[in-house]
């Protein structure tokens, strides 16, 4: 019988991870718009206010940002042919996830790439009782370093380091004791966030 509610509670774990993966895929969607076509319109379902929208080139230059500033449904136009030729993309950070959406310009024509589209899942911090708790979703199994530092009269001391990989779920709990305030700091897809802590 324990068996068989652990297996329960890993289908149904598994099932709703699932099934917010495949949310994500289809709030993003891009049409033409106007007589000649040149303007691509932007609709993201439910955004929230403070979400980030950039256009950033191949480089990881940001050529466009805005904050949003309105909770539900933001809708935009842009007339991406005046970029020069090349490769860019549209991204999306939210509290949780941040979502790329590329497409190349050529001679005044913007071709999206659907099958290129990626999500990021963002390292989730939760403290409770003295308890650090960091979980985060690899859905291709890409690595996460995190390195924990103790703050102390504007010194910060690194206190603990792992890389971990080969897992789709990471879940980690940290006791933090000694320091007041903490430092961690996420390394993933090419990316690196940071979370402050005070005990």
């Amino acid at each position: 019988m324990k068996n068989v509610l652990t297996n329960t509670k890993k289908v149904i774990l598994t099932v709703a991870m699932m099934a917010t993966v495949m949310g994500y895929a289809n709030e993003i969607i891009i049409n033409k718009i106007g007589k000649d076509l040149k303007r691509t319109a932007l609709t993201i379902v439910d955004v929230k206010e403070g979400n980030l929208l950039s256009i950033k080139d191949n480089y990881g230059t940001t050529i466009y940002k805005e904050v949003i500033n309105q909770a539900g449904v933001y809708t935009k136009g842009f007339d991406l042919t005046d970029l020069p030729d090349g490769n860019y993309f549209f991204e999306l950070e939210k509290d949780m996830e941040i979502k790329t959406i590329p497409f190349t310009v050529k001679s005044n024509e913007v071709t999206f790439n659907k099958e290129k589209e990626t999500t990021i899942f963002k390292p989730f911090v939760r403290e409770e009782n003295g308890l650090v708790y960091i979980t985060k979703l690899a859905t291709n199994f890409e690595p996460l370093k995190i390195k924990i530092y103790g703050l102390n009269n504007g010194t910060a001391e690194l206190l603990h380091s792992e890389t971990i990989k080969g897992v789709q779920t990471i879940e980690r709990v940290y006791k933090l004791e000694g320091n007041s305030r903490y430092k961690i700091v996420f390394h993933t897809n090419n990316r690196e966030f940071t979370k402050y802590i005070s005990n």
